[in-house]
Parts: structure tokens; sequence; C-alpha cells
């Protein structure tokens, strides 16, 4: 008895001795950061945010703190960027030094450092590379991505036209189409909205992104060293992104056993057809690993942002009936009821176009993007940030900055228009973040491809 006293008070003091150690290493290295409010130990700030609206908590502290400053998120410390400015000194003017990928764990979980997604560094670059290169040789840069769209667009029709009019949630049908596009690319094929495996497929995804998106994802995020062995939902995301991920790897069986190395069908043949010409290369980033999660990478991010940004842009067009209104009145008058809309229509149809435009921006789909880390020792503004510091650019602050915005907060089509009443650019419209962009093997992007130079994937 005497014996586990002695141990359980030794064990005690070993982990308030460890935990003091690790506060003070955190205080010393908080030295060359921004100011922030001053963390507690083991929760950090987390008694100051609001869990539920931890965006507006961030966005909040700002006005306090300023628009660069540090927080700590439980064991995290983090560098947060507020407003226009602050974001674009850093993603795009800084490109470079901000170009590492903090950890995201939940996605951590299968995806690891593989693929794109989480990858740093030279694997990031090559392999980011080798799938825009891929993407354009299959028809992407030359409107092939319109012949699918306009295709699936068919499809979607048809399975539309079999409600007769009943009320239905179009979440499953809007996730099908969205992903069958994505899924032709990289799989060579679409799928039928009632294939049993897809519809799984679908689910096991949407649960994976709405866990990681709760208080538990959350919880995992700033303790996954402890979480890993506690129960609770967040259990459910390996399981869901495992399935994912066997998915994936029956399908590179498949095309496996059937390549035809003069005649890539998808970018599946694609990236064997590089394994088998890099096969000799010790360092080479093209093995079956980034493989499989690199076509993951494309099959989260092909789906549920284009679903999840449409679902809303539904919503809000139900919400104002009058934009509503105008909308259709320019689709009936450019394109018509019986004809196939096409990228050319864009420019003929600006009220449609700035629309889409404030959907994305007022549906604030990825309110911090995914996290940044300086990948150098990196002055910025007045302050030193380490190698390795954690970096959050929180694009909500961005899309909802009243200085490119006149008012943020209500949704508002006109936010893209002149005072001549034509559409205009604004540099603010980040709803995906602002990236580097590596063109020294590409001199342009085409215009159906350029959502993915301002990407984080």
């Amino acid at each position: 008895m005497l014996l586990a006293v002695s141990v359980t008070v030794y064990l005690v003091i070993v982990i308030v001795f460890l935990l003091f150690q690790s506060v003070s290493q955190k205080y010393k290295e908080r030295s060359h950061l921004p100011p922030g409010p001053r963390p507690l130990p083991f929760i950090g700030n987390l008694h100051q945010l609001n869990t539920s609206g931890i965006v507006a908590s961030l966005k909040a502290f700002s006005e306090k703190y300023g628009p660069v400053y540090t927080v700590h998120l439980g064991l995290r410390q983090v560098v947060i960027l507020c407003g226009y400015d602050a974001v674009k000194e850093a993603l795009v003017d800084q490109a470079e030094q901000f170009s590492g990928r903090g950890p995201t764990p939940t996605l951590g979980m299968v995806l690891k450092d593989h693929g794109i997604i989480l990858s740093n560094g030279s694997r990031w670059k090559e392999l980011r590379q080798f799938t825009f290169l891929t993407f354009r040789n299959l028809g992407l840069g030359n409107k092939g991505i319109e012949g699918r769209i306009q295709e699936e667009a068919f499809y979607l029709i048809e399975e539309l036209r079999h409600i007769k009019g009943l009320t239905f949630n179009p979440t499953i049908h809007i996730s099908s189409a969205v992903s069958n596009v994505i899924c032709s690319v990289i799989f060579g094929n679409r799928f039928d909205y009632q294939d049993e495996e897809f519809v799984e497929l679908l689910r096991l995804l949407n649960e994976a992104i709405v866990i990681s998106s709760s208080f538990w994802g959350q919880l995992y995020n700033m303790y996954s060293d402890i979480m890993d062995y506690l129960p609770g939902p967040h259990q459910r995301i390996y399981s869901c992104f495992t399935h994912l991920e066997r998915f994936v790897e029956r399908r590179v069986k498949i095309n496996q056993e059937s390549l035809n190395r003069s005649a890539p069908r998808d970018f599946i043949d694609s990236f064997l057809i590089k394994m088998e010409m890099e096969k000799q290369n010790p360092s080479t980033e093209y093995f079956m690993k980034n493989l499989v999660i690199t076509v993951l990478d494309l099959f989260i991010a092909g789906t549920e942002t284009v679903s999840t940004t449409i679902r809303f842009g539904l919503l809000l067009l139900l919400k104002y009936p009058d934009i509503q209104e105008k909308v259709q009145e320019e689709i009936d008058r450019v394109i018509g009821r019986n004809s196939i809309v096409s990228f050319e229509d864009r420019i003929k149809m600006p009220f449609t176009d700035a629309v889409i435009n404030e959907i994305q921006r007022y549906c604030n789909l990825a309110p911090l993007g995914l996290p940044h880390m300086v990948v150098q020792d990196t002055k910025f503004r007045e302050f030193l940030l380490p190698k390795g510091t954690e970096v959050w650019a929180v694009l909500a602050s961005v899309l909802h900055d009243p200085s490119h915005f006149t008012d943020p907060e209500n949704f508002n089509p006109m936010h893209f228009f002149d005072e001549t009443g034509k559409i205009k650019k604004n540099d603010a419209f980040i709803p995906f973040s602002a990236g580097i962009y590596y063109p020294n093997k590409i001199s342009q992007i085409p215009q159906d491809m350029l959502w993915f130079k301002g990407t984080d994937v």
C-alpha cells in the first residue's frame, strides 16, 4: 500500500515538473512571437474561446491584440492572421516562407504526410506539379472539364425528374453529381446515383467531415496525443477515412490489372506509369502510398467543398427570392430553358456570376483554411517567427473585411460590381485561401483550372 502511494506521488511530481517545464518553454518561445492573450497551463486560451464559434472568438481577439497575434489552443501555439493585409503579406508576399503545412490531426489519422493536403517541402511541390500537369493532359485545360460537368448535369436533371415535384433533401443528389466529376478524372468513370458502394463512400466522407468540425474534432486537433487513447466520436473519423482509403486501393488494383502504358485513362493510370518510370530512383515520390493518399485527397477536396457550397447557395436563394428571380431571368435570357450552359456564357451573365461569388464569400466554407507553418526563421512585420511556427490565416476575416466589402455581414451580390454596374475583381475574394503557384514549368493557367491556383491543396 505504501509502495503504491509512493509511486503515485512520484508520478504526480514528475507530471507537474514536465508540465511546468513545457509551460516555461512555451513562454520562452513566446518572447519572439506576436503578443496575445495570456494562456493557462495545458488549456492555453480555451477558457476564453467560444468552442461553438471559434472564428468569432479569434476575430474578437484581433480587435484587442491587432491583426497578428499569438494564441494557445490547448497545447498548440499558433500565430493568427486576421484581415486582408496580414493574410496577403504572409501567404502571397512571403509565400515561400509560409508554405509549410501545419498539423491537422483529424485528417492526419490516415493521410499522415503523404499525398498533397498534409505534405510539406519537395513532396508537396512535386505531387502538386504532377497533379496539375496530369489534369491538364487529361483535358482539364482545354475545356475537357466543361464536357464532364455538362454530362453530369444531364444525369442530375434526369434524377431530379424522377422526384416529380415532390419535396426532397437534395444533399445526396448534389454530392453525387459533384463527386462524379472528380471521379471521372481520377477513376476514369462516373457512378450511378444508386450505386450502393458510391452512396456509402459519400456517407462516410460526410460523417468524417461532420465529426471533424464538431467539438470532439476540435478537441482531438488540440490534444491528439491524449485523445488517441480516449473513447469518443472522434474515433469514428479514423474508421471513415480508412474505409475510403481501402476503396481507393481497390480501384488502384483494378487499374494495375488493365494498365496500358501508352494510353492512360485517368489520374491513377498516369501515376502508375510515373511510378514505373521512377522505380530506379531511391528518393522518388512516386510510390503506392503517395498514389493512394493523393487520390483520396482529390476525392475529398473535389466532393465536399463544392457540394456544400451549392447546398448553401440554394438556401440563400430561397431566403432571397428577389435575387433568385433576377438570376432566373438572366439564365432564361442568355441561355434559355432548353440549352446547355457553357463557360463562354459566364461573361454574358454578370449578375449570376456575382451571385455565385457572393455565395462563396458569404457561406465562408473554409473560415480558417488549412494550417500553415513557416519553413525557416521568418521576419514578419516587427516579429520573428522561428522555423516551425504554426500559422492560421483566418479567411473569414478576409471575406468579411470591411475595407474590401462595404456590407460584409449581409448577403449582397453588389459586392462584386463597380460604380458603373460592371462586374469587378476583388483581391479579398479568397474563399479557398491564397497560395503559391510554381509557374516555372507551366506558363499559363487555363481558365477552367483557376481553382487550382488559389487553393490550399
